[in-house]
């Protein structure tokens, strides 16, 4: 097995990162567009009673129903949204830590190998809880939800709002620039 460099595992690393917040977005995206169509097919059904009759209620109430069912699965799919975005995150990070302690455990890895495998561990620990206290404190104000996507040269934040005032943003980036150590011009601020 040949053993990875420093410089090659931070380039995988960021590597796999960057797929993953692409493969992210796609996905959002393409699973919001094929949804609308449920979305539309739900809200036309009509309820009947167990002998096959029209129930009444349900003509008289179509049009409210069909608002309530809309909500619900919007909400569900946003609710979904974030929940696999943050798994699929710590996914990612459970496999860089895994990658760092073969090369740490490898009987034949340096000891130069095993340190920069120590650091880089470190590293990616250090990432996850800066990002889990940065996403508390951004929800500790009024926000519904957020996931945070970070990589070394950018920070990618989606927020689970219509809209987000000036206000609001200044202060996602003053909590995601000191928890994470990074810069306001490499936040990218989203809504979803």
């Amino acid at each position: 097995m040949k053993i990875l460099k420093r410089n090659q595992l931070i380039i995988l690393v960021i590597s796999l990162m960057l797929v993953t917040a692409g493969y992210l977005n796609f996905t959002s995206t393409n699973y919001k567009a094929e949804n609308t169509e449920v979305i539309a097919e739900l809200g036309d059904a009509t309820l009947v009673s167990s002998n096959n009759i029209v129930n009444e209620n349900s003509i008289e109430n179509k049009e409210e129903s069909k608002e309530e069912n809309n909500e619900i699965i919007e909400t569900s799919q946003e609710d979904t949204y974030f929940t696999t975005s943050k798994l699929e995150r710590e996914n990612i990070y459970s496999q860089m830590l895994e990658t760092c302690q073969e090369i740490y455990n490898n009987t034949n890895s340096s000891p130069e190998q095993k340190n920069t495998a120590i650091q880089e561990m470190a590293k990616i620990n250090e990432t996850r809880n800066s990002i889990m206290i940065a996403e508390n404190l951004i929800k500790a104000k009024g926000l519904q939800d957020i996931v945070i996507f970070a990589n070394s040269n950018s920070v990618s934040v989606i927020v689970k709002a219509e809209k987000l005032e000036p206000e609001q943003i200044a202060q996602i980036q003053n909590i995601v620039s000191r928890e994470l150590e990074v810069s306001a011009e490499i936040i990218s601020i989203s809504t979803k």
